[in-house]
C-alpha cells in the first residue's frame, strides 16, 4: 500500500557541478539550501544584499548588481536609530550613515561579481505580496509605519515579463533555476498565502515553457504534497522542519546535481563532518594521525575550498607534535 504520492520532478536541463559558479537569491528557503551546497563545498554566492521575498524584488537586487552603481546616501533613510535602505536586509542598518553605505556597496559589489561569474542561477519567490513605498516596491519594510505604503499582489504577467527581460539580459546564457518557497505567509492570512503561491508558481511554469535556459524544482510541492504533514513543519508551523530540509536536500542531490558530483559528495561530507568531530583524546597519536589522513584527503581535492577544515587539521598536528 502507498501512504505518500511522491514527487518526481522533471528532468532538469543543465545540471548542477563542482565546475559551476552559482548564485542564489531569494526567500530564506534559498538560503537554506544555499547554505546546504555551500558546506558540500559548491561554489556558491546566496543573497548577498540579504533575503528577498518578491520576484520584483529579486528582479531589482539582479539589475542592481548588473549596472553595478554604487547606493547614495540619499537612498538611505533614518528611523530614529539606524540607517537603512528599502532594498537591502536590515542587516545592513548602521547608527552611521557612511558605514551603512560601506556595508551595502561591498554587497553590491560582491553580487556584482558573483552574477558576473555565475553561470548557474537560483531564484526563489517567496511570496506574490509586494509593498511599494513612493511607487516602488520595497524588499524590507523595516517594520515603518504601514500608512507609508501601499501593499498589493502581483500578477502573473508581471512577474513573467520583469522575469523574462531579465532572462534574456543580465541573465542571459546563464542556467536559471526557479523554485518557489514552501515556507507560509500567514501574514497574508492562509487563503492570501494560497492565492500567492499559485500566482507563483503559474510565472515560474510559464518562464520554463518560454525559455530554454530555465527549469523549475518543486520544493514547494514536496513539501505540501509529498510531506504533507504538521510533522515537517517547525514550532512556528511556518518554515520547514530540519527533518523536511533534509529531505528536500536528498531531493536536490538526487535531481539537481551532476554524476560527477554526486560521486564526490561523500568524500567532502566526510571532510567536513570530520573536521567537526572532538575527540576523546585530542593530545593522542591517533588524532594526530586521524587530522593527517584529512589533509591527505583533502589534497586529493585541491580544486574545492577546505581551507578552514585544513587549517584546523594542520593546528591539530601542530599543538600535539
Amino acid at each position: 500500500m502507498k501512504f505518500r504520492t511522491e514527487i518526481e520532478p522533471s528532468p532538469l536541463r543543465a545540471k548542477f557541478g563542482y565546475e559551476n559558479r552559482i548564485l542564489a537569491l531569494g526567500s530564506c528557503f534559498a538560503a537554506t539550501i544555499a547554505e546546504r551546497l555551500t558546506r558540500a563545498k559548491f561554489h556558491i554566492v546566496a543573497n548577498p544584499s540579504g533575503v528577498l521575498f518578491n520576484p520584483l524584488s529579486i528582479a531589482a537586487t539582479i539589475r542592481s548588481y548588473a549596472q553595478a552603481a554604487p547606493v547614495r546616501r540619499e537612498e538611505l533613510f533614518f528611523d530614529g536609530e539606524l540607517w537603512r535602505h528599502f532594498a537591502f536586509h536590515s542587516d545592513f542598518a548602521d547608527p552611521d550613515p557612511e558605514r551603512a553605505l560601506q556595508r551595502m556597496n561591498a554587497a553590491r559589489q560582491a553580487g556584482a561579481e558573483a552574477l558576473r561569474e555565475a553561470d548557474r542561477v537560483i531564484l526563489t519567490f517567496g511570496t506574490a505580496w509586494v509593498f511599494e513605498h513612493a511607487g516602488e516596491v520595497v524588499a524590507n519594510c523595516h517594520r515603518q509605519p504601514a500608512s507609508e505604503f501601499s501593499r498589493r499582489r502581483l500578477s502573473v504577467a508581471e512577474i513573467v515579463e520583469t522575469l523574462a527581460r531579465l532572462i534574456e539580459g543580465p541573465l542571459a546564457g546563464k542556467q536559471v533555476l526557479l523554485t518557489v518557497s514552501p515556507v507560509r505567509h500567514l501574514a497574508d492570512g492562509l487563503a492570501g498565502n494560497a492565492v500567492s503561491k499559485a500566482t507563483l508558481r503559474l510565472a515560474a511554469e510559464e518562464l520554463v515553457e518560454r525559455f530554454t535556459g530555465v527549469s523549475y524544482f518543486p520544493a514547494f510541492e514536496i513539501l505540501t504534497d509529498d510531506l504533507r504533514d504538521y510533522r515537517f513543519y517547525a514550532d512556528d508551523l511556518v518554515h520547514p522542519s530540519r527533518q523536511a530540509v533534509d529531505y528536500i536536500w536528498e531531493q536536490v542531490v538526487e535531481n539537481l546535481l551532476s554524476e560527477q558530483a554526486r560521486q564526490r559528495l561523500p568524500e567532502v561530507e566526510a571532510i567536513v563532518a570530520a573536521a567537526a568531530h572532538r575527540p576523546r583524546n585530542p593530545h593522542g597519536e591517533a588524532h594526530r594521525a586521524f587530522c593527517r589522513r584529512q589533509l591527505e584527503r583533502i589534497a586529493a581535492l585541491s580544486d574545492l575550498d577546505f581551507r578552514s577544515e585544513a587549517e584546523y587539521f594542520r593546528r591539530c598536528i601542530e599543538i600535539n607534535s
